[in-house]
């Protein structure tokens, strides 16, 4: 082999670190072993890592003594190097490499960090790794360079240790073994760095955190006493710092809530609980109490063991105030729309009334112009005043049932329940109903068994009246209206069926209002309205514990069921 493929064979070479000997080191130990006492006497000094780098590399210097080294620092993202340390650099030669990309064509550095390995470019002029640096060492007088990682403890690349000649030049045993040395050093001086560096970003973290925090923060031992405060929580407290500090956190609580929290911050303590999040009450002063939202967590040591507690507060009294606030808000709008909707509804059952009231007052009227304007026969006399009878009548059963409901929604109705044969009930209504059925010739029949209803009778016979007259006036003429009684377990049901054209659906969820009509619903077209009867009937069914309902309507017909207790057979 030609000895120019020699050196080019020596310029690639990637060379590996070989351990240095005692004899290789020979008269450089002593020299060695005090360089590497002061290197270490400023790292544990923690000063500035530059400072530590530029003693490590002037210190190489002097044992290389035609060599100029430098340190680069790898970044975190692990792309980019930075300058560390070049004490025997040109400026301009640190200010160009700083920064530089790592790769397998990065120089002796970006390339040693890239690939975790030794590089060494023995002539720096015919090194391809060295094309786009070349130029640049070649105005500063650099001929080799000699690059070797430095590893951290995860076995990754944290930095460089780059050694320069002004020739071209190939590495000792004596030189390796030297820089072996120093990298170590090197390595172990930057990671004390990074972890100083975290430990002070954490603690400034921390700081701002804790003492800037605009919410109330204590630190609180494993016995639980106060150890640091923030300016919040002397604020929240009004008491001087060294008022709070060594004191039981608890003697800060209201007496109510001192004992409950004790045993919690105590299984926090002792690791049983992860966290702890509640409301209890801060005492600034005796006989004063501050709603707080607590919330505590452990601060682990290394162990994972609870070192202490955290232990956040937040002001609660606005908060508060702002629900109260809001609640009676929400409150005056809620009255406020009842009272709108009874101002309605007062208004809307007053109009129907004096509908309803109209015509029956007509009618009184003209029967009595007609018996003081008009000479009349005994027959038509007695017929004009059947007339006024019949609507004075209707008018007193309206002005009842208005009554009836105004006293049912005031609690203000008697209702005295006792057990009721439905028999009974359904022959009373049969009998009171039996001329209105054959004016419509409708058949009437009633079935109700042996079942007993505990109900006010009255009111019970009060309500089977209106829900009997409505099925006859709303259903078919000549057709059919059934009265069936039965017991559902501890229930009665009393069924009103009918063969009319039943309810229309959308009316449905009006068909128990006041002098409610179909014709004022969109999507019906009945124009008669059920005046108060089954308002009135709902109304007293539920006032006796029961409900009243749709079971079914239809072109077949309706059926109305009553469900109300029964008694125990």
């Amino acid at each position: 082999m030609s000895s120019g493929a020699r050196v080019q064979d020596e310029v690639q070479a990637v060379v590996p670190t070989p351990g240095p000997t005692s004899g290789e080191l020979g008269s450089d130990a002593q020299v060695l072993l005090q360089r590497q006492t002061e290197v270490l006497e400023l790292i544990a000094a923690t000063a500035p890592l530059h400072t530590t780098l530029d003693l490590l590399l002037v210190s190489l210097e002097e044992l290389l003594v035609t060599a100029r080294c430098s340190v680069l620092l790898l970044d975190r993202a692990g792309r980019t190097l930075r300058h560390g340390a070049a004490p025997g650099l040109p400026a301009s030669y640190v200010t160009g490499i700083d920064g530089m990309a790592i790769g397998p064509s990065a120089g002796s550095c970006g390339t040693a960090a890239y690939r975790n390995e030794q590089v060494v470019a023995v002539d720096i002029r015919s090194d391809e790794r060295w094309r786009d640096f070349r130029s640049l060492a070649d105005r500063v007088g650099l001929r080799s360079c000699w690059s070797t990682p430095i590893v951290g403890r995860s076995d990754r690349p944290i930095g460089t240790f780059a050694v320069y000649q002004g020739r071209p030049h190939q590495p000792t045993p004596r030189e390796q073994g030297l820089v072996a040395r120093f990298t170590h050093l090197a390595a172990v001086a930057i990671e004390h760095a990074q972890l100083v560096g975290e430990l002070v970003e954490s603690e400034e973290r921390f700081r701002r955190a804790f003492h800037d925090n605009a919410a109330a923060m204590v630190l609180l031992s494993r016995d639980l006493e106060v150890e640091q405060v923030n300016a919040a929580m002397g604020q929240l407290t009004r008491r001087a710092h060294a008022d709070i500090v060594g004191r039981p956190f608890v003697t800060l609580l209201s007496d109510e809530d001192r004992r409950h929290l004790q045993r919690q911050l105590a299984g926090l303590a002792a690791g049983r609980l992860q966290d702890l999040r509640l409301e209890a009450g801060i005492e600034p002063e005796p006989g004063r109490s501050i709603p707080v939202e607590l919330t505590a967590s452990p601060v682990l040591d290394t162990g994972g063991s609870p070192q202490r507690l955290c232990v956040t507060m937040l002001d609660m009294t606005a908060r508060h105030a702002a629900e109260t606030a809001e609640r009676a808000r929400r409150e005056a709008d809620a009255s406020r729309r009842t009272a709108e909707e009874h101002s309605r509804a007062k208004s809307e059952l007053l109009t129907s009334v004096s509908h309803e009231v109209r015509t029956p007052l007509q009618a009184i009227t003209g029967f009595a112009e007609q018996l003081t304007t008009l000479g009349l026969d005994d027959a038509r006399r007695r017929e004009a005043l059947g007339g006024i009878a019949t609507a004075a009548g209707h008018v007193m059963d309206l002005v009842t049932d208005v009554l009836d409901l105004s006293r049912i929604e005031s609690r203000a109705l008697p209702i005295s329940t006792e057990d009721v044969a439905v028999t009974g009930l359904f022959s009373e209504v049969v009998e009171v109903l039996r001329s209105t059925a054959r004016e419509r010739g409708a058949c009437l029949t009633a079935d109700a068994g042996d079942v007993h209803v505990h109900a006010d009778p009255l009111r019970m016979r009060q309500v089977l009246l209106n829900l009997v007259s409505n099925a006859l006036r709303h259903g078919r003429c000549d057709g059919r209206v059934e009265l069936v009684a039965r017991r559902s377990g501890s229930r009665a049901v009393i069924e009103v069926r009918d063969d009319g054209p039943g309810i229309p659906p959308p009316f449905l969820p009006y068909l128990f209002d006041p002098f409610s009509r179909p014709s004022d619903v969109p999507g019906t077209d009945g124009a008669d309205g059920y005046g108060l009867g089954l308002s009135l009937a709902h109304a007293l069914v539920e006032a006796m514990d029961g409900t009243l309902e749709v079971r079914s309507t239809g072109p077949g017909g309706t059926v109305m069921a009553a469900v109300l207790p029964a008694p125990a057979p």
